[in-house]
């Protein structure tokens, strides 16, 4: 069962979607800019934000190694 918790200021905002902003943000390299007016909200984006500067964006992470792409250069 997932609870998810709504912040009081009216934001439309959850708790979990100011933790994954923070995540993404730290993952994009842009400066913490949690909310000033709400201190909840801003405590879930700063653990977003800490937990994406320790672990790598999905995107930098390979599950198979790529490969690599050969021109043929005999003639034919």
């Amino acid at each position: 069962m997932k609870i998810t918790t709504e912040n009081t200021f009216g934001s439309g905002m959850t708790d979990e979607d100011w933790f994954n902003l923070g995540k993404s943000d730290a993952w994009a390299g842009k400066p913490k800019a949690p909310p000033e007016q709400n201190s909840q909200a801003a405590s879930m984006y700063e653990l977003g934000y800490c937990e994406g500067e320790i672990k790598c964006p999905p995107t930098e992470i390979s599950q198979y190694p790529t490969a690599e792409l050969r021109q043929n250069t005999t003639d034919s």
